[in-house]
């Protein structure tokens, strides 16, 4: 048998720099421009500054006037009321009158439209917009000014509308009610990709971090405490959004009430919210720091490496199929409950003649019990203790029967948004629910994306934790660690906390005894082998935690032994001997992944970079 000696420490490597005084980006950079295609490099910087009390309440106000009234609410009802008024009843033809009953069609390319189908249009531009500068923003400081562009095109957009006084202007109207929608939303997607990168630099998150890594906690503290300080910014936030819905309504019933006769009025209250924003929002560009992130790669254009980044990931599916169906289903459940909104509000417009006085008397109903039921749920959560996860599924539930009880409505008149208190009953449901239904999705996709991707929302990996949730524990695959030294060790713990239950190792035969009784009193769990050969035989993932020297010998006995199609990985800090012994010694179906960590057995992984690269 040949010698097996412990892991090298690849944090420290003579000559090199010291890994903890610099970020990521300084060290893999090199490396990532001299490969072929997209890869998924993460760079968090220790650099990156500490939140200040100013900077986290201008966060808050910027949402506090983002809350969407006016892009969402006010300029629909506008659009629809002008588009309806220019259209005509499609069974008595041009020239005749919308009614409330009647089918409401526009003039549109070579036929008609119905009004409310003109209305949807915009959805669709908007999702692919959103793929295609998405992940862009992941790079440098384009999310950061990007997030300043679109706000001031959405806010020109809003005072643009003044000048939608009649019928003949609903073209202009539909352009307006796109370009502040998309833009809007826009707003809400590069916000909350800002979420993470302050959650994780607030005081209280950094402290927590300090003593995990001092030892002084351990991980499921760790993990717990900073899950509930990433919820507690999310919900103050929401919380602030419906803070605002409410000052904003409440501003606007100041032009609505006395000036309910004037023609112009609905435009007044457009520019009013939109003033609200302006006035709320336009600190956090003052007070943000800048926390970037990598260059964007070599070769890649802004407009394009989002689709890029998009089709490597679907490439992955094989590998992670229920990691793509709990995306998929994510995307499904978000693009739903946003088209459910839109309807409804179609539907709300046509009940009560595109008024908006009555709007904002609902808008009141929905914003008071939203803020109500975010501080609710985050008292809930925070009082037992609650995973992000259960009380996400919660909120789950009504989002699905929202768009169920508007399907009955298709077959009877009796209910399904056909009613004045359907509707009042509906922006109460949604204010209790749905309000904290963002505020823990903001929290999930916190949760399951890389730090350093926090605008790619769907990404292919996530934490361990969560992937091992999702996929359940029949279907894990299984994890093999030959050589247990420190690295090894520490890669053996760290993958037994994170929930896997398949985890295979050995370590040189001598060291059996030694590493059964240490994994017996440490991760009981894992399976404990004499040799490699074992290791190699059953795991779908295997690590050689073994030095340079002799990771040659080591490949060499063992690697025919590599379960067909298995993905081997290999931990050393020079890679040469590395690429050699695996090209020699593996079989030709094994996938070859390189892998190394810049840091030492002796600290923690949280917030550190784990340098990964295709074999090539």
């Amino acid at each position: 048998m040949s010698r097996l000696p412990a892991p090298e420490n690849p944090g420290v490597v003579e000559g090199d720099e010291d890994p903890s005084k610099s970020s990521s980006l300084e060290i893999q950079q090199p490396e990532l421009q001299k490969r072929k295609g997209i890869t998924f490099v993460s760079s968090i910087s220790k650099d990156e500054p500490e939140v200040t009390r100013r900077e986290l309440w201008a966060y808050y106000l910027y949402y506090n006037g983002d809350n969407g009234v006016g892009p969402n609410g006010y300029s629909l009802t506008l659009f629809q009321l002008w588009a309806t008024a220019a259209g005509y009843d499609r069974a008595q033809g041009p020239g005749s009158s919308c009614t409330a009953s009647s089918d409401c069609v526009l003039p549109w390319g070579n036929g008609v439209k119905a009004v409310a189908s003109v209305v949807l249009v915009a959805n669709g531009v908007m999702t692919f917009i959103f793929t295609t500068i998405g992940s862009a923003a992941d790079y440098g400081s384009f999310g950061r000014w990007l997030l300043l562009v679109i706000t001031c095109i959405c806010w020109g957009a809003q005072f643009a509308s003044v000048s939608l006084t009649s019928p003949s202007r609903w073209g202009a109207a539909m352009a307006l009610y796109m370009i502040g929608f998309i833009s809007y939303g826009a707003t809400l997607v590069f916000y909350a990709a800002v979420f993470p990168r302050l959650a994780r630099n607030t005081h209280h998150s950094r402290a927590l971090r300090a003593s995990y890594e001092a030892g002084e906690i351990d991980h499921e503290v760790y993990e717990t405490e900073e899950s509930l300080e990433k919820n507690r910014i999310s919900n103050i936030s929401t919380a602030h959004s419906n803070i605002g819905y409410i000052a904003t309504l409440c501003l606007n019933l100041s032009l609505l009430l006395p000036l309910t006769n004037n023609p112009k009025v609905n435009n007044y209250v457009i520019v009013l919210t939109n003033g609200y924003w302006v006035l709320t929002g336009i600190w956090w560009f003052i007070f943000q720091q800048p926390r970037p992130g990598p260059p964007l790669p070599k070769g890649e254009h802004y407009l394009t490496v989002g689709w890029k980044q998009i089709w490597a990931a679907l490439k992955q599916y094989k590998k992670l199929p229920y990691t793509f169906t709990y995306i998929f289903a994510f995307f499904l459940l978000a693009d739903g409950l946003n088209t459910t909104g839109t309807l409804v509000l179609i539907c709300q417009n046509d009940k009560f003649s595109f008024s908006f006085l009555q709007n904002t008397y609902l808008g009141l109903a929905q914003a008071i019990t939203s803020t109500a039921s975010t501080f609710g749920f985050w008292y809930i959560q925070k009082y037992w203790k609650i995973s992000t996860k259960k009380m996400f599924v919660v909120t789950n539930v009504v989002t699905i029967l929202i768009p169920l009880w508007g399907m009955i409505g298709i077959w009877t008149n009796t209910i399904g948004y056909h009613n004045v208190w359907e509707f009042w009953f509906y922006n109460v449901i949604f204010g209790i629910f749905q309000a904290p239904y963002y505020a823990f999705s903001q929290t999930m996709m916190a949760e399951l994306t890389p730090p350093g991707f926090d605008n790619m929302g769907r990404m292919l990996y996530r934490r361990s934790l969560i992937t091992v949730e999702i996929i359940g524990w029949e279907d894990q695959p299984t994890i093999g660690i030959i050589g247990l030294g420190a690295m090894g060790k520490m890669y053996a713990m760290l993958f037994a906390k994170a929930g896997w239950k398949k985890i295979h190792v050995c370590d040189r035969p001598e060291n059996y005894e030694i590493i059964r009784e240490w994994c017996s009193s440490n991760i009981p769990n894992v399976q404990v082998s004499k040799d490699g050969h074992a290791v190699a035989r059953s795991s779908d993932f295997m690590i050689y935690s073994v030095e340079a020297e002799f990771i040659g010998r080591v490949v060499k006995e063992y690697g025919p032994s590599t379960k067909m199609g298995a993905v081997v990985s290999g931990q050393t800090s020079v890679k040469a001997p590395e690429k050699e012994a695996f090209e020699k010694f593996l079989p030709q179906d094994a996938h070859i992944i390189s892998i190394h960590s810049l840091h030492g057995p002796t600290v923690s992984t949280v917030g550190q970079p784990l340098v990964g690269s295709n074999h090539n």
